[in-house]
């Protein structure tokens, strides 16, 4: 690695000759005279933002034309002291309050810690958040316009949210231990588990986290903060088997947090506190582990076979940092190889159907993240 020091070699006038070790030797330019009355920052600071107009005609976030190539030149600028994102910059750009700019939630409604997210067939956002301030499930449409609320007294922790093959909407209840099917306008359908009660048979679970279904309608429950299984179950909601015991020996799980089920009908298993993730057959059969991934929260398989996950480099780094230490990575399937990658606050996300990755925050917020093929400028 190479360090760049700058040092003052001549000062004549207003102009100093820098030399920059490492590179070549260039003039400083003038610093030009503000206005007179000119607040400091006032119309740059509101024109920042990728594609606007800066200062010598060349756009924020765009790279000077005198800027070093440094270490990952397709990536744009890493400067010695930064990784390069691992396996390529994902070009997307990033709505960070989405649902709440603009605000057209009712009065008073305010979302607090975000656990997770869910899209519709129709392009409807479901919001899972913990917040005294609304409603636990919040529903918006994709440019994060309010559509309706709904969940009030129902949970006590929640967890996890899906969209169910039959378009009912999930939810994944670890205050409860309990999980729930219900209709898109908040109509209770189904319920498993015992409210308030921990437990470890067919009819019970231990702080569940979240679901995943099988190309034959079986569904898989991640059981979860206080168990160390997975959970399956009938289309019908039958119970059929369990797996998982506590440990960190293969097939042994510490914090079963997220669950993610391919085309092949593998499931991807974050044994999240064990920093790894591991994948079984539908009966339960350890295939493979993947220990390079680090912490991961979340995971999200898309029809296409597209698997996206919120993760962090360890578990201490996840919990001191309460997950704003994420990356979210796109992951090749047959070989885990990272396919690229960019820094996000996460705990839980999914995928629209059109391509449009939002991220649930422990922050308070939801991150609509979108595909920006002429990044860095805004089209």
């Amino acid at each position: 690695m190479s360090i760049h020091a700058c040092r003052i070699i001549a000062m004549a006038g207003a102009v100093a000759a820098l030399e920059i070790v490492g590179l070549t030797s260039v003039p400083a330019t003038p610093k030009a005279q503000a206005p007179a009355g000119a607040a400091a920052g006032g119309q740059e600071d509101a024109g920042r933002q990728a594609g606007a107009p800066g200062r010598g005609g060349l756009a924020n976030g765009q790279p000077g034309p005198n800027t070093p190539a440094g270490r990952a030149p397709e990536q744009g600028l890493v400067p010695d002291a930064w990784p390069r994102h691992e396996g390529s910059l994902l070009k997307y750009r990033v709505q960070i309050r989405f649902g709440e700019e603009p605000d057209t939630m009712p009065d008073g409604f305010k979302l607090g810690r975000v656990s997770a997210v869910a899209t519709d067939t129709q392009g409807q956002v479901y919001v899972f958040q913990r917040g005294p301030k609304a409603d636990p499930v919040v529903v918006f449409d994709s440019n994060g316009r309010y559509v309706r609320s709904w969940g009030k007294g129902v949970f006590g922790n929640p967890h996890g949210i899906r969209i169910g093959k039959d378009g009912n909407i999930w939810c994944v209840d670890n205050g409860n231990h309990q999980v729930y099917k219900f209709t898109r306008d908040g109509t209770l359908l189904q319920t498993w588990g015992t409210k308030g009660v921990a437990g470890a048979d067919d009819k019970t679970f231990g702080r569940p986290t979240d679901i995943a279904w099988d190309s034959e309608g079986n569904f898989y429950i991640s059981d979860g903060y206080g168990n160390s299984r997975v959970v399956k179950f009938d289309r019908d909601g039958r119970y059929l088997t369990t797996w998982g015991t506590p440990g960190d020996g293969p097939g042994q799980f510490r914090v079963v947090h997220s669950i993610g089920i391919d085309s092949k009908d593998r499931l991807y298993v974050s044994d999240r506190e064990n920093n790894r993730i591991q994948i079984f057959d539908v009966n339960g059969r350890l295939v493979k582990i993947w220990t390079h991934l680090g912490a991961t929260q979340g995971i999200f398989i898309t029809p296409k076979d597209e698997m996206w996950i919120i993760t962090h480099r360890n578990n201490t780094e996840n919990i001191t940092y309460d997950t704003l230490a994420g990356q979210l990575m796109k992951i090749d399937l047959a070989t885990g190889k990272v396919l690229g990658s960019l820094e996000s606050p996460g705990h839980e996300l999914t995928v629209s159907a059109t391509g449009e990755i939002y991220v649930a925050s422990l922050t308070g917020n939801v991150f609509k993240w979108s595909p920006m093929p002429n990044w860095p400028q805004k089209p």
